[in-house]
């Protein structure tokens, strides 16, 4: 398996209630600047990728000319597969039609949109500002520019949500024929406004919560999704080339503000200020159960030290002759299962 290349572009419109990842306010100048910084760290390195992925903040909020600047000097200087998956993030809040045009010319082939819900109501509790509409333009304008192979992101226990209204976000899921699912349940963290508003946020208890996650993972494998980790789900063959990478524990090179990599068997990452940070060594067993578990295939028994047993009775985890999984009931209380195994 050859390695993924990831880079983080930290800028939003404005920041999303719930998101704790790093992100700053968009202005064109300094986006430029850093495409210009992106662009020298780059030479910094030498490698063979077969996936390229732009995550954020908001990828799309860029100049699409940014994004195939990147893309072009990665191809410049690395080895980039000729069917590489190359992946942009995106936010359908503003008319992509010719972004998409630009992306296809670099060779961007994956888009991922941050959907979270087909509800206006609850995607405007969550602080996005484009409503159902303006997503199925997206997915259209991608679909018209050649780009097929299409993202969305879904998020369960949210404000206003509930599991009837979840039908609403499945028949638009089947609607616009897309390739890909991740689903994401909230989760509060500090230093976001739902953390300091969370004792006046109306959300669903943690119960109703679990069965919306269990009544998506039936209703997409319904739709033909397969669910291949805990949060994702792909119709056949389209699974995502580059996050696999990170549970599988293949080699990426991450770049940019707060990117991390796993690269030449050591951990480390960029800080705020482009400053890099050892992270210690990567590829440990307990990384492999860590994070092979989060996959529908599992892991070896072999690896696992503590004894399993106990949660294949109760029907928490499965084996076949190989390998041992955590169930669908299992993954409600994956981090719970998994702390007591590594």
């Amino acid at each position: 398996m050859k390695n993924g290349l990831y880079f983080h572009i930290p800028f939003c419109r404005s920041k999303c209630p719930y998101c704790d990842f790093y992100s700053i306010k968009y202005n064109e100048a300094e986006a430029e600047k850093y495409t210009d910084l992106i662009c020298s760290e780059i030479k910094k390195y030498s490698g063979e990728f077969d996936t390229v992925y732009f995550g954020g903040g908001t990828p799309s909020i860029i100049s699409p000319l940014f994004i195939k600047r990147i893309i072009d000097e990665s191809k410049s200087h690395f080895e980039i597969e000729d069917n590489a998956e190359i992946t942009v993030e995106c936010n359908p809040s503003s008319d992509l039609s010719e972004t998409f045009e630009i992306y296809k010319s670099a060779g961007v082939n994956r888009i991922s949109i941050g959907m979270q819900s087909a509800r206006n109501e609850e995607r405007f509790a969550l602080g996005r500002r484009a409503g159902k509409a303006e997503i199925a333009a997206a997915v259209n304008a991608a679909k018209q520019n050649g780009i097929n192979n299409i993202s969305l992101d879904i998020m369960l226990g949210t404000p206003k949500q509930s599991l009837d209204s979840l039908d609403e976000t499945f028949e638009f899921i089947d609607k616009m024929q897309v390739t890909h699912i991740s689903a994401y349940m909230l989760k509060i963290e500090k230093g976001t406004k739902f953390f300091d508003i969370k004792d006046r946020l109306e959300l669903p208890d943690e119960d109703e919560v679990c069965e919306m996650y269990l009544k998506t993972i039936r209703s997409l494998k319904l739709l033909g999704f397969n669910q291949y980790e805990i949060s994702n789900f792909s119709k056949p063959s389209f699974e995502s080339r580059h996050n696999l990478k990170y549970w599988t524990l293949a080699d990426y090179l991450g770049i940019g503000k707060t990117a991390h990599s796993l690269w030449k068997g050591r951990r480390f990452y960029y800080d705020k200020d482009m400053n890099i940070i050892s992270d210690g060594i990567g590829g440990t067993d307990e990384e492999r159960i860590m994070l092979g578990l989060r996959l529908n295939q599992g892991v070896d028994k072999s690896l696992i030290k503590a004894d399993f047993r106990t949660h294949i009775k109760t029907g928490l985890m499965g084996e076949n002759e190989k390998n041992v999984y955590l169930t669908e009931k299992g993954m409600l209380v994956s981090n719970s299962i998994i702390s007591q195994l590594v």
